[in-house]
């Protein structure tokens, strides 16, 4: 007896991800979740240079100004609440120092450029059609850093406009490297600010947009993140306290069906020494002067030797 539906995910079979290969995630923040869980595996993974960039054309201009170098200014930054910010980046890069900020945007794009030329894998997470224009400059900002609603207009937008902003998200990163993989997900996280309706209507956008520009041929692909959410884990014990967000054991699920979808047996092999080792040096030895934690610490040296003679850039 089945209590569970579970979504069929294809293996992929060409292009997988490796140790060798080298990611770039920008997204909503199930982007993050998934980059961590890279980076804790010890694979070569940037995600999110800007903070979280929640909407399709928050994430177009964000790689659009990457791509061409573009040099920020203090026209482009807003002063409020005693702390300067850009629409274009997360608060997360906001600061009362004008000049820290400006810094830290520069050296974002110049890092963002250099990342997307070697990219091998392009995870893009999207978290909502809802946009908010800035009414003084009629543009799309990625977030609104608690400036008054009254200065934005809020839209919805429609499958088209996701499919165009798509679609020239897709050129600007083929122009540069066209053997990209490029992998579009759907976050699971609800935007219930909005309300539910809305939400329901911002992630049917989303997907429908994705689905018109999807093609395996051309290395563009779609991970079923919020369909495993809505589907596969259809119970509140796989949400965090607020009952908006994945917790733990959700991240985890998802993560593992990911890895079985894009990664070699190889690389799951390899994953598992890796694990073993991050778990031994969070381990904490009742007396760390014993001879049994002396030959702990030894075999776990061994272990990250190997890993490192195997890949270099490794470090523990």
């Amino acid at each position: 007896m089945k209590l569970q539906t579970q979504i069929p995910l294809k293996k992929q079979e060409h292009n997988q991800i490796d140790y060798n290969s080298k990611l770039f995630l920008v997204g909503s923040c199930f982007s993050e979740n998934i980059g961590n869980k890279l980076n804790y595996f010890k694979f070569r993974a940037t995600q999110n240079p800007f903070g979280i960039l929640f909407n399709p054309k928050a994430i177009e201009t964000f790689i659009t100004n990457a791509i061409n170098e573009k040099v920020y200014l203090e026209s482009d930054l807003i002063f409020q609440n005693e702390r300067w910010h850009c629409f274009d980046a997360h608060s997360s890069l906001s600061s009362s120092n004008k000049n820290e900020i400006l810094e830290n945007l520069n050296a974002a794009v110049l890092s963002t450029n250099k990342k997307l030329l070697e990219a091998s894998h392009i995870i893009i997470t999207l978290g909502t059609a809802w946009v908010y224009r800035f009414i003084e400059t009629d543009e799309f900002v990625a977030n609104c850093h608690k400036i008054p609603q009254k200065k934005f207009l809020k839209e919805l937008l429609t499958v088209d406009e996701i499919t165009e902003s798509l679609e020239a998200i897709i050129a600007l990163l083929k122009s540069i490297y066209n053997k990209a993989n490029i992998i579009f997900t759907v976050s699971p996280v609800r935007h219930l600010k909005d309300g539910f309706i809305e939400n329901t209507q911002s992630k049917a956008h989303l997907i429908a947009g994705i689905h018109k520009i999807i093609n395996a041929r051309k290395n563009i692909h779609y991970f079923p993140s919020y369909e495993l959410m809505m589907d596969e884990m259809r119970d509140y014990r796989f949400y965090a306290e607020d009952m908006i967000h994945p917790n733990a054991t959700a991240i985890n699920y998802i993560w593992g069906k990911f890895a079985d979808a894009w990664f070699s047996p190889e690389t799951a092999s390899i994953l598992k020494e890796v694990d073993t080792i991050q778990k031994g040096i969070l381990h904490k030895p009742f007396n760390q002067n014993s001879e049994g934690h002396q030959q702990f610490l030894k075999n776990l040296s061994s272990k990250k030797e190997k890993i490192q003679q195997q890949f270099p850039f490794i470090n523990f």
